[in-house]
């Protein structure tokens, strides 16, 4: 890993997820974990403030990134639901089947290497009876935009961690054996349409 994954990368990613709105959408879904939450690709913590702590009992905040770990502590240390850290990947999730009533994922599936064995790990720890609740920038429905997103990918990838900008959101979630129950769509306003197509909504198994 080198200079720029391990200071300046981390920094970008802070500053970006705390945009305004990316932060007015994380109050649309954060607020609909409920029980035991598993948060995939945990960050800096962002979403910690938009948690019901009347309706959570815990979170597992997986994510991988020492540095964004770190960069979460003082967050963690104000939130009153207990919360333990796991310093692994999406495709290696280390619960148990049926483990989490809710998955909560936001800003995170353009990112992971593997993201279909990821989405079947989640599938795997949430119970029966759970929820995926996500929000996640993806392919957007306009010709001429994905074909910006195609271009600009290789691009984006390097500087921006690993993200695919096009990726079909509802199509992955579905075909890692998820029914979708309800989704909304919208461009982000503020932010380049190649990058801010949004799909938000929640996720039961199929």
């Amino acid at each position: 890993m080198g200079f720029y994954s391990r200071h300046i990368l981390p920094r970008l990613l802070d500053s970006a997820m705390s945009a305004k709105p990316i932060s007015y959408q994380r109050r649309k879904v954060v607020p609909r974990a409920e029980g035991r939450v598993l948060e995939v690709g945990f960050g800096a913590g962002h979403n910690l403030p938009y948690y019901d702590a009347s309706k959570v009992d815990r979170i597992w905040a997986l994510e991988p990134a020492a540095e964004m770990r770190a960069r979460a502590g003082e967050r963690a240390s104000k939130t009153e639901i207990p919360l333990e850290f796991l310093g692994l990947p999406g495709e290696q999730i280390p619960l148990d089947n049926d483990s989490a009533d809710t998955v909560l994922i936001t800003y995170t599936m353009c990112t992971i290497p593997d993201v279909m064995k990821a989405l079947g790990e989640m599938r795997r720890v949430m119970k029966p009876s759970g929820h995926m609740i996500f929000c996640e920038h993806g392919e957007a429905p306009d010709a001429s935009v994905q074909r910006w997103q195609r271009r600009i990918t290789p691009v984006w990838k390097a500087i921006g961690g690993g993200c695919h900008v096009g990726r079909p959101i509802p199509k992955l979630i579905q075909d890692a054996g998820f029914r979708v129950e309800d989704m909304e769509t919208m461009y982000l306003p503020g932010t380049p349409r190649f990058a801010g197509f949004n799909y938000w909504g929640s996720a039961a198994k199929a």
